[in-house]
């Protein structure tokens, strides 16, 4: 058996083909590639004839990734990141199938890393020598990381607002780190001449079609995590939204290959900030495209995206699902960022805080219905983003005695 199934790439809006073995960014429409796999040739199989089971990272699914020749594979032990029980918030919410799907454990410290691992490792087996791409932060330092280890020389160009630890990380890894004043589309812009006028490979989001791949691998390790079980509702943070469609593309693969059944596959929940909710909107107004939203903001700098290229993928995803998009304020970032904290123990990002709070909303309006399974997928680490929790602590004398630290006389 050959190391990928791997068959070709197709345009899910013109249907045109493309070989994986040449150089390939967006169709000839303009529509992002998808990638193809002989899911024939594997059909009938078990799950456990088809993963490699002696790997606990997310190349245990090489099989149904892009990367042909296994010397090409660029790995920091990226995947299989834990499923948690969430059980006191979940109580609290009224959710006590609630779990968290915690991409914060993985190289770089966030989800970003499944994407640059596959990214850079087919980028490498096509021969890519410099590569640019745009970000709001987490999925630079990803790629910057990944480039470092690969050889490849990296441009990565993000804006001034992004979080400064993952600025440090780009700078520490020898990319070239630039800064712009405005927002990840003018970054894009910026990117886009780089890639016009000296022939760098474009690694923005879904301009090449292997970051979705990596990606992907968390609706593989979801089904499998589950065992038997299918989650009914997955929550996602979603700004350029390759995650979400990943894992509806992994969903697909599994029903093809007989390990699902059609009619039983969770709903996808899109997750925005009201700042900036394009897909929402969309999805409210029933609509297949999203428009562009302008004077975007929020504090979940991660899903500030004011247009995905792949929109009208995510939303499909969500219709396809029966799943919905639902817009949170900052206020509740904020709250259940500290909630999640305080009564799990977990410190996690502004953009999985979000998940929590569309959760208690669905909960509460009665779409998540009771007894169901839900996941919340966190992702990244919450001290990526320090400047999200403000703190006010006293300061002591030395020598200070137990009542000046408890406020009170001791009896």
């Amino acid at each position: 058996m050959s190391y990928s199934s791997i068959s070709h790439l197709t345009c899910p809006k013109c249907g045109s083909e493309y070989d994986d073995t040449q150089l390939n960014q967006l169709c000839s429409c303009g529509s992002p590639l998808l990638v193809e796999y002989d899911l024939s040739s594997l059909k009938g199989k078990k799950k456990e004839e088809v993963f490699d089971t002696s790997r606990n990272d997310l190349w245990r699914y090489h099989q149904l990734l892009p990367v042909r020749d296994p010397e090409n594979v660029i790995t920091l032990g990226e995947g299989m990141s834990p499923l948690i029980a969430m059980n006191t918030l979940g109580k609290k919410l009224g959710i006590p199938g609630l779990y968290m799907k915690d991409e914060g454990m993985i190289p770089s410290g966030s989800f970003k890393a499944r994407g640059a691992a596959v990214g850079i490792s087919k980028a490498k087996e096509l021969g890519v020598k410099q590569l640019a791409m745009p970000t709001n932060g987490n999925a630079g330092a990803a790629w910057s990381l990944y480039s470092a280890r690969a050889g490849i020389e990296s441009y990565i160009i993000m804006p001034v607002d992004a979080p400064e630890i993952t600025r440090k990380e780009v700078a520490v890894s020898g990319s070239h780190l630039y800064l712009v004043d405005g927002l990840i589309s003018d970054a894009g812009a910026i990117v886009g001449g780089l890639v016009k006028e000296q022939g760098f490979y474009d690694a923005s989001t879904l301009k090449e079609p292997y970051r979705i791949e990596g990606k992907k691998t968390m609706g593989h390790e979801i089904l499998e995590q589950f065992g038997d079980s299918i989650p009914d509702v997955i929550l996602y943070p979603t700004g350029g939204g390759v995650g979400l469609i990943g894992i509806y593309k992994a969903i697909q693969e599994w029903i093809s290959l007989g390990w699902i059944k059609e009619d039983k596959v969770p709903r996808l929940v899109a997750v925005q900030a009201e700042g900036c909710a394009p897909i929402v909107k969309a999805w409210e107004e029933k609509k297949t495209e999203s428009e562009f939203w302008q004077d975007s903001y929020t504090a979940a700098f991660g899903i500030n995206v004011p247009k995905a290229i792949g929109d009208f993928l995510v939303l499909e995803a969500i219709y396809k699902t029966e799943g919905c998009a639902v817009a949170v304020t900052e206020t509740d970032i904020s709250t259940y960022q500290k909630s999640v904290a305080e009564l799990e123990g977990s410190f996690i990002c502004p953009e999985g805080a979000a998940t929590f709070a569309a959760a208690a909303s669905l909960r509460e309006s009665g779409w998540i219905k009771e007894g169901e399974k839900v996941i919340c997928l966190n992702t990244g680490l919450g001290i990526k983003y320090p400047e999200s929790v403000h703190t006010a602590p006293r300061t002591l004398e030395k020598g200070a005695s137990p009542d000046q630290v408890l406020g009170h006389v001791l009896v």
